[in-house]
């Protein structure tokens, strides 16, 4: 009893009720800040929604884009290829026109000479993966330059070709040496001087005296002057064993050495030599042979 003479209670707790007390007590504190720290998180989420949306309306923008221009590359790409494909049809109908070899595809581009492969295909949708898409155009990108690089090599053989074809054609004879009536043709006939049947080894081509002689494909002068029976004549060396020959000449206007060209005028017809009257010999050797000229007149 207290001095006033009161009673005094006295609260007995267990130990352990006391630490259980503090216990609970802590764990609702820790679920009360986990609460407040996750429901914090929540409107810091929130706040981002917006932005997050525009990002991925951005990149979802930016993938699209990116299809189309994968989707224009790959249009670029089969429309390349089909320019070469012609270009190499091109090339060979060329050289089938020329007479010359054609060029072995067996490593042409996307299997020229066989079944062509089919072109990339743009009409995949916008959720398929485009790895495949891409490493397929890189392949055909080294194709293409593989390729081209062998069209490069291949025309410049055919320009070489041509080329030379073209200079072969330049020195071979090809039209009549002058104006005039064709007298005498190329073989076996009775000569006018002896009458005995002799072997005439050109063409004569009569005309008025003073008529153009003119040289009948590119080459060289390899003699120009008096020889004799036939009287002044003009040699021109064409190159690969072709020689032309203008006989009975009134005048010679080339020098020996001096490079003409088709259609050049050489000389005047003449009736120097032994001859009957003014016209042009005209006579075409190959590897010093005679052959017929009439087979050189294009014209």
């Amino acid at each position: 009893m207290s001095h006033s003479g009161s009673k005094i209670r006295e609260l007995t707790f267990h130990k352990g009720m006391v630490y259980g007390f503090f216990l609970l007590l802590f764990f609702v504190f820790a679920a009360f800040s986990w609460v407040i720290y996750d429901y914090s998180r929540l409107l810091t989420r929130a706040s981002e929604v917006p932005f997050l949306e525009s990002e991925l309306a951005f990149n979802e923008e930016q993938l699209l884009m990116q299809r189309d221009q994968i989707q224009l590359f790959a249009k670029e790409l089969n429309l390349l290829k089909n320019r070469v494909l012609t270009l190499s049809e091109f090339e060979q109908k060329i050289r089938t026109i020329a007479n010359m070899e054609a060029r072995e595809e067996n490593d042409g581009i996307f299997g020229l000479g066989g079944t062509p492969v089919e072109d990339l295909d743009m009409r995949l949708e916008l959720s398929e993966n485009h790895a495949s898409l891409i490493r397929e155009m890189h392949e055909r990108v080294v194709h293409l330059d593989r390729d081209s690089l062998g069209r490069i090599d291949g025309f410049e053989s055919l320009l070489e070709s041509l080329e030379d074809q073209r200079n072969l054609l330049a020195v071979t004879p090809a039209i009549r040496p002058a104006d005039g009536w064709v007298t005498s043709r190329f073989g076996y006939r009775t000569s006018p001087f002896t009458g005995k049947r002799e072997f005439h080894s050109g063409l004569d081509i009569a005309n008025r005296p003073g008529t153009p002689v003119l040289a009948t494909a590119e080459g060289v002068v390899s003699f120009a002057g008096d020889r004799g029976a036939i009287g002044i004549v003009v040699n021109i060396d064409h190159g690969h064993g072709l020689v032309t020959r203008y006989g009975h000449l009134q005048k010679a206007l080339v020098k020996s050495g001096q490079r003409v060209s088709r259609g050049e005028v050489i000389g005047k017809m003449g009736n120097t030599g032994r001859s009957t009257g003014p016209h042009v010999h005209y006579e075409v050797r190959l590897n010093g042979v005679p052959v017929n000229p009439v087979k050189y007149i294009l014209d």
